[in-house]
């Protein structure tokens, strides 16, 4: 440490002055080390507003709806208990970077939530490839006030009840509102405001188009011969509705278009939680560390921090009441750990395992791996039989057909790359999410909706299938039927929505 350095006030009290001191030198430290951000804007806020905050995903400003005050209550009576804390986790994808600093924190924890969010999020969703492909930084808050006026709109014109029941729906099906496979149009403000009658006249105009006429024909022959609405199946569900659902009122299909891109908007988040985190939490601490090896904090600076960071990162064992899963700041935090560790002092086993990376520029490596993976690519990439062992994975088999569990990966050769491989598989969005898709629409008959749901490993769907299959009956007008293909490649009924009686006769 550089003795002649005076190293800046450790409060605990904090000032204006003194955070835009700590955000100088942050910065510096961050360009230090390469870090590409967004500008960024820091925002002060009382522990109710980040609740608030919380409660609306994490949006400073959005539409109005039930559930958003139900997660405030919920937020509210964890974090009065002491259940969990609320100095991480607020930054918004915008352009500029928006963090939330709560105004109870102390000096210590409002320079590490400044490094954690303001560079180390902040410069994962500016260079991340999901987030460069799929989020348009600059227009987000702009396209929530667009969303947030046009609701309140529309509940003073048709009622808060129905703006309500056509949210709640949209909500529901809100995870099958995405397109996983190509990119959406960007969202804009200007073009949703200037083209937003026009939209709807011309979506009115293609679903009147659509249902214009129903030929009277049942005819065996005339069924076998109509071509198939859809051509072929659809995934995005919400999208499907917006452009064909035949009773929608032009106010209600926007309401699903901005559900849908609220949807798509937070598509890349869910796909990189341990990246995002760990890669926050790697340059919170690489960045204070280095603050403190410049002589810029001190020693109660870094007690106190580390305090902080060692309990985010902290990896309660599968016995433990606080036990819920892999903790995805401590997986992230570490692995990027050992990647610059591989590539400082790499180990025979390292470079047997990452040949490419021992030894390189650890600075070099961590920034194309930050920019290039998600989680289920970035662990079956970067996992490291070190970490394995850090962590104590291995690897369990739950045959459904065997009456007991079988151990399928143990610290071995073979055994880090099964357990390499379930892991990343266990970050699979495919593998979490149930496949359902628009399988057929009767437009020539009763105009019934059939989905189809194809099970990954036999696994079934959530009892509560049949109460979802009632939003989507709300917003299709039409009897709903869900189906499944099950491992004979038999198709078999699940629901229908409204439900009919077998037992009636024609």
């Amino acid at each position: 440490m550089d003795k002649k350095t005076t190293p800046l006030s450790d409060g605990p009290e904090w000032t204006f002055e003194l955070l835009d001191q700590y955000l100088i030198e942050i910065e510096a430290a961050a360009k230090h080390f390469k870090i590409d951000a967004y500008p960024n804007q820091i925002e002060i806020i009382t522990a109710e507003q980040m609740m608030d905050a919380y409660a609306g995903i994490g949006m400073p400003i959005g539409y109005t709806h039930w559930s958003f005050g139900k997660r405030f209550i919920e937020t509210e009576q964890g974090y009065r208990r002491g259940q969990m804390g609320l100095a991480y986790e607020i930054v918004i994808n915008s352009d500029p970077c928006i963090a939330y600093l709560m105004e109870e924190n102390t000096i210590t924890m409002q320079a590490l939530v400044m490094a954690h969010a303001s560079f180390g999020h902040n410069s994962f969703f500016k260079n991340n490839y999901l987030f460069k492909t799929w989020t348009d930084a600059s227009s987000i808050i702009d396209y929530l006030v667009f969303a947030k006026n046009y609701i309140h709109k529309c509940e003073l014109k048709y009622g808060v009840e129905q703006v309500e029941l056509t949210v709640d729906s949209c909500h529901a099906l809100m995870n099958y509102g995405v397109d996983r496979y190509k990119r959406p149009a960007e969202i804009s403000f200007s073009d949703e405001q200037n083209r937003q009658a026009e939209r709807e006249a011309y979506l009115q105009s293609q679903v009147n188009d659509l249902w214009r006429t129903v030929p009277k024909s049942t005819s065996s022959e005339t069924q076998q011969n109509k071509p198939n609405f859809p051509s072929e199946p659809q995934e995005n569900i919400l999208y499907f509705i917006e452009k064909n659902a035949p009773l929608l009122e032009p106010w209600q299909r926007e309401i699903v278009r901005i559900v849908r891109k609220m949807a798509q908007y937070f598509y890349p988040q869910k796909q990189t939680q341990v990246m995002n985190e760990g890669w926050a939490t790697f340059w919170h601490y690489t960045i204070l560390n280095r603050l403190y090896d410049t002589g810029k904090v001190t020693d109660r600076f870094m007690l106190e921090f580390l305090q902080s960071h060692t309990a985010v990162v902290a990896q309660p064992a599968y016995n433990s009441p606080y036990y819920s899963g892999i903790n995805p700041y401590a997986l992230g935090f570490n692995m990027f750990v050992d990647i610059r560790r591989i590539c400082e002092n790499p180990t025979e086993e390292d470079k047997h395992w990452f040949p490419d990376i021992a030894g390189s520029d650890w600075l070099t490596t961590v920034h194309f791996a930050m920019e290039n993976f998600k989680d289920e690519s970035f662990i079956s990439q970067y996992l490291s039989p070190k970490v394995i062992r850090d962590f104590k994975l291995f690897g369990i088999l739950d045959d459904e057909k065997q009456n007991h569990l079988h151990v399928s990966a143990i610290h071995n050769e073979q055994g880090y790359q099964e357990i390499r491989n379930i892991l990343s598989q266990q970050y699979n969005l495919s593998n979490l999410e149930p496949n359902i898709q628009v399988q057929k629409v009767d437009i020539n008959g009763d105009r019934s909706l059939t989905l189809r749901y194809t099970p990954h490993n036999n696994i079934p769907l959530a009892d509560n299938f049949s109460e979802v299959l009632k939003h989507l009956h709300r917003l299709w007008g039409f009897k709903v039927t869900l189906e499944q293909l099950d491992e004979n490649d038999n198709i078999v009924t699940l629901a229908t929505c409204p439900e009919t009686n077998d037992n009636e006769q024609p």
